[in-house]
This record gives structure tokens, sequence and C-alpha cells, in this order.
């Protein structure tokens, strides 16, 4: 891994913020957050906050237009902050959403997952949210909709169900990125049900994109294919818990877990099959190869990079901003094995850079985003924490 002078120092870290217990797996639940006093605003580079610590396994966050923010929790909970002086007010609980579907299932990885706003909020209030839902054959992922005005969701709708229901309560995705016009792309994971990620027949290990309203667009790569459901961009998907559009370029980036290390960064596009199971940097949890042990194969397409030992990347933005002119255009994912957060610069889609953000995080990061001049990050705990990253002296600090 190659340092970047940009990057943060190590950050000081407390006994009382060191867990006990063995090696974290990606979709592990029990994990609780080191202590907050173990962030301290790094002497150069990045200042550190804990706008919040009170958090329950907190899985995305949104920034309105007014100021305020939104906050999903796992654990099947929408908690809103109202606007404050700085920002939304993050000083107290969050108050509760009202109106989340009754068919939302918290159980293991499932629960209420991420958020994102309809490009037009402003005038139509529309949240989109995906989340477990509960249908006939066990579990799935659901992308739904609601307008957002006075602290609760009305006009909830299902825009999107992946089909077929599951049993178990892993791998759903599950990330929700709008496109310039108005098109909604949705990650739905394998759900543990590996071999089902290579018939685009059904939506499990896949890509798929729809209309803001959930109706397919034409120009889908399957529309017209009986074999092949018409929602489907792409497939050959393990478990994809980041992915964001480019606004400079409109590339979909993308990362997914692997199993036993191969994890991956990905460009989406129409129609590929990105080759899970049938090819794989990682190994099986028992130890050998995935399958018959390929990691590339024709007419599917292997990584532009991949980590192993795995770091089960979540969250995944792209900085264009203003305030960190000098990584524009890098990625940021965050590691929940790995406990991490890392900066990746891409040339011609070869990575040339990969930096620890915060040498020393010793967090689960669950989420990232670049807004306001910042890069925010969730800790996937309970207690969880949102944590905000700024240059130094921006908020005030040497």
């Amino acid at each position: 891994m190659t340092n970047s002078a940009n990057s943060a120092p190590a950050l000081r870290r407390g006994l009382a913020g060191l867990l006990a217990g063995s090696f974290l797996l990606a979709g592990c639940s029990g994990a609780s957050a080191p202590s907050p006093d173990a962030l301290e605003a790094s002497a150069d580079g990045l200042s550190v906050e804990v706008p919040h610590d009170a958090l329950d396994h907190p899985w995305a966050v949104a920034f309105l237009p007014d100021g305020g923010a939104l906050i999903s929790e796992r654990s099947g909970t929408l908690r809103h902050f109202p606007a404050g002086d700085d920002g939304p007010d993050f000083s107290g609980r969050g108050e509760l959403v009202s109106g989340l579907p009754d068919d939302l299932r918290a159980r293991n990885q499932g629960g209420l997952l991420d958020l994102a706003l309809h490009p037009d909020f402003a005038d139509n209030h529309w949240l989109y949210f995906t989340y477990a839902a509960s249908v006939d054959g066990g579990l799935t992922t659901r992308l739904a909709r609601g307008r957002f005005e006075d602290g609760a969701l009305s006009d909830v709708e299902t825009l999107f169900t992946a089909e077929p229901g599951v049993r178990g309560g892993r791998h759903f995705g599950s990330r929700i990125v709008f496109d310039d016009t108005g098109r909604v792309f949705v990650s739905v994971g394998d759900r543990g049900d590996r071999d089902q990620a290579q018939d685009p027949s059904n939506h499990i290990g896949t890509i798929v994109r729809v209309h803001d309203d959930g109706s397919v667009p034409d120009d889908n790569p399957f529309v017209g294919d009986d074999a092949r459901r018409d929602e489907i961009w792409a497939y050959g998907v393990r478990n994809s818990q980041g992915m964001v559009m480019d606004p400079d370029t409109g590339v979909l980036w993308e990362n997914q877990h692997g199993p036993r290390g191969g994890d991956e960064i990905n460009i989406i596009e129409a129609g590929n099959n990105y080759g899970w199971p049938v090819i794989s940097q990682g190994e099986e949890y028992s130890g050998g190869p995935v399958g018959d042990g390929l990691t590339e194969k024709e007419g599917m397409v292997s990584p532009l990079h991949h980590w192993t030992p795995a770091i089960a990347p979540s969250g995944l933005a792209v900085i264009r901003d203003p305030a960190f002119a000098e990584w524009d255009g890098d990625l940021l994912t965050g590691g929940l094995a790995g406990r991490t957060l890392l900066r990746l610069t891409f040339e011609d889609r070869e990575l040339v850079n990969e930096d620890e953000v915060l040498p020393g995080l010793d967090r689960r990061v669950r989420d990232v985003r670049v807004h306001d001049g910042a890069i925010w990050v969730l800790t996937d705990h309970n207690p969880g924490e949102l944590l905000r990253l700024r240059p130094a002296g921006d908020n005030g600090s040497e």
C-alpha cells in the first residue's frame, strides 16, 4: 500500500476502545464501538469530529436540502435530525420517522438499509429506501419510496421487489444510486444462494435499473429476452454494499464482498456478467478455491482491484468537493472486517494509489458520503457513530 503526504497521521487509541474477541466477519451484527474518546483531531491533514455516537447499527445517511439529515438504523428505525446553525443538529437522539412499511424485517444482516433522495426532492419530497422485506419464500431486498414531510413518511409505495424470496438473513446488498436522468440503480446480493447469481431469470446477485416510479426503461439490456429479467442491468454479483455514480463522468462504481478475500471494485456497465461464483480472487471460508478456482473467464468481467485478506467493503463515495481539491475524482470506501476507510486513485481504470485515510481508525465502516465540505462516515456498531472529517482548520482546529 502506498502512502500519501495528504493522509492523516495515526490516531491514538485508548485501551478502553479495543474490542475483545477474535476476527469479525463482515456479517457479524453484535460488535460494539470503541470508545468515542479514542478519536482525536489529527494534527495534520484532517480534523475528526463525532457529531453523534448513539446509533443502533446505522446503515445510511442522507442530507436534506433544508440542512437536516436522515439516518437509517438496521434495526428498522429512521431518525430525522433537523437543521441547526451548522448543518444538521446532531445534539439529540434524533426524531423517529413514522410510516415505514409493515413488512420490514430486521434479521441478521437485513433491516432498514440504504437511503437516497430523489433528484427533485426539494419539490416532490420523495425519499427512496431499501429494506429486507418478508415475502413468500422468506426475505428479499425491496425498494420503496415515500414522501418525507413534517417528520413522517406518507404515500409509501413499493417500486421493486427482488424475486424470489430466500430463507436466511444475509447478503441483501443494498445501495441506491440515481443517474442524471432520474433512473435508479439498486444492488441486490446473492442472498447466500451463490449459483443463482449466474441465472438472470431471477434478481439474485444483480444490479437492477428502473425508472423513478419503478417501471422498466426500454433500453435496459435484457428487455424482450424471456430468459432474463427486464430490470437487470448487470449480474454475477455477490454482495454489493457500496455503489456511487461519478457526477462528472457518469461512471457507476461498485464494491462487493468476496468470500475469504477477493473483495472487489468494479465499474458497472450494461449487460455485464461480473462472474460470481464462477470467477473469484478469494477462497472458501473453509479454505480452498471457489468453484473451479478460476480468476478470469471469457465473457465475464474481472475486477479493477481486489483485496485479500478481505476488508468487507461497505459504503462508496467519489470526491467531487472543492474542500478536497487534491483528491478530486478519487474514491472512498469503507471496510467492515478491515475496520478502515480507504482512498483509491484510478487512472484509465487502473489503480495507481491506495491510502488509509485515518490509520488506526479501528471501526467497522458502513457508509461514506462527501457533503458540504466534509467526509461523513457511519460506523457499524451499537452504539454506532457518525464521524465528520474536514480539512484541518476548517472548523477552527489547528
